[in-house]
């Protein structure tokens, strides 16, 4: 990944193996955007500290060349379910923007190279051997 990633904690210590874990979450859940990406930043906090409860947030704001930032939020009692839910969305959420940047609806298969490709293929589907 060439893109510039910037991660923050807030009310813990990020540990290399925390740190690891998310990059490689990153390169993983990103690497189809990469060349259309300029930066992530990703903030990882501990909202209620000590007291526990579901309050480990994962923060992840995409910035894109050219193309609106992609910002998604998750938060867990586990740091590591809050990362993962949070690259599977801002994953797809990439996904999405990218394939409407490229003229594509979700799910759209592309066009055939070549419209006549298309009418030649009908035609000879139409052709009746006797």
């Amino acid at each position: 990944m060439n893109m510039q990633i910037v991660i923050q904690s807030q009310g813990f210590t990020l540990t290399d193996a925390l740190r690891d874990y998310l990059m490689k979450r990153l390169a993983y859940g990103l690497n189809h955007g990469d060349e259309y990406i300029s930066r992530v930043s990703v903030r990882l906090s501990d909202i209620n500290g000590p007291r526990g409860g579901a309050d480990k947030r994962c923060f992840i704001e995409i910035r894109l060349k050219h193309l609106p930032a992609v910002v998604i939020e998750d938060t867990e009692a586990d740091l590591y379910v809050a990362i993962d839910r949070a690259v599977e969305r801002a994953s797809r959420t990439l996904t999405r923007r990218l394939e409407r940047q490229r003229g594509f609806a979700p799910g759209m298969a592309a066009e055939p190279e070549s419209a006549d490709w298309g009418a030649k293929a009908d035609a000879q589907s139409c052709v009746s051997h006797s």
